[in-house]
């Protein structure tokens, strides 16, 4: 499952991120690495999400959410 698909509301873990280059370090020096947790808090129309990782909200587009991979977390 990629962050696209995920339901708002819900915690999910961090699997992999399938970017290239700039983008992929960037968000590992925003605190987007594997195994962290990530919370969707509101999607757009146009395919934007935005998410809380690390205490900190962030707005992603649609290619950058459905690179990344995530698994569901249970009970959070």
């Amino acid at each position: 499952m990629n962050v696209s698909q995920a339901q708002k509301g819900r915690t999910y873990l961090v699997k992999k991120v399938n970017l290239e280059g700039n983008i992929e370090r960037r968000l590992e020096m925003l605190g987007m690495t594997d195994q962290v947790k990530l919370m969707v808090l509101n999607k757009k129309n146009q395919g934007a999400v935005i998410i809380k990782v690390r205490g900190t909200r962030f707005a992603i587009g649609k290619e950058i959410a459905d690179a990344i991979e995530i698994e569901e977390i249970e009970n959070e």
